[in-house]
């Protein structure tokens, strides 16, 4: 699997989800009479920006999905979908929004690889409502099955001008073993094989414990130090602009 290389941005990095908030609505009492006409469908704009936080590790084009609330694309402890495994596998996105159809809103797919310290935006509409969520999910191309990204991320009750930012968690998809060898990685530490249709013995979403490189004693891992990472691999940032 080959990656293009983006150019680098600055990133200020925050650990805890920030929420600000401009304007107001001065009409305390929205409640319509019986002589006002129904409220028209609003149609809400998101800017969903992702930006890179980890050291040496690329992420794949990011899935990006709208939807309203109830639906978790991973859970901790049950096994990963089809199209999970082969976004956290491959990096491709594809299989992993096309299997959600029924539950997104909107969604769209990042066009290219995310650098470490690089961010890629996407700017999604769909009718507004108080329970709109958004899921974000990316594989560290660096490694056998590891992804990061949000799912179920409440973005429904912000107000045109308000954002709101994640430091999202790494994961493992429990779909393939972590070798770490060069046949078995498939970002640019190895260019190795990407999407395997046999599970892991794990076969289920865990908390990632982090890669065991060539640099730790284990010999036949083709990363080094600079591919560990023990803390959230990307910012998600979500406005709404309409």
């Amino acid at each position: 699997m080959k990656f293009n290389t983006v150019l680098l941005s600055s990133l200020a990095l925050s650990s805890s989800i920030l929420l600000t908030a401009c304007g107001g609505d001065d009409n305390d009492n929205n409640t319509p009479t019986e002589t006002e006409s129904p409220a028209p469908d609003i149609n809400a704009v998101y800017e969903i920006t992702v930006t890179n936080a980890t050291n040496s590790q690329p992420l794949s084009p990011p899935a990006f999905i709208i939807h309203n609330d109830g639906y978790p694309a991973w859970e901790i402890g049950v096994a990963a979908s089809a199209g999970l495994e082969m976004l956290a596998e491959s990096g491709s996105p594809e299989d992993f929004i096309s299997e959600k159809q029924d539950y997104a809103l909107t969604d769209a797919a990042g066009d290219n690889v995310v650098m470490p310290g690089a961010n890629a935006s996407v700017s999604l509409e769909t009718e507004w409502n108080e329970g709109l969520q958004v899921t974000v999910a990316t594989m560290l191309v660096n490694t056998n099955d590891a992804f990061t990204g949000t799912t179920g991320f409440t973005i429904g009750q912000l107000a045109v001008g308000e954002s709101v930012s994640q430091l999202t968690r790494i994961y493992d998809s429990g779909t393939e073993e972590n070798s770490e060898t060069s046949e078995s990685i498939p970002g640019p530490a190895a260019n190795g094989e990407g999407y395997n249709s046999e599970r892991g013995i794990n076969d289920y979403v865990t908390m990632h414990s982090g890669v065991v490189t060539q640099d730790d004693g284990l010999s036949t891992s083709i990363l080094t130090e600079a591919h560990r990472f023990d803390n959230g691999a990307m910012v998600v940032r979500i406005e709404r602009t309409q």
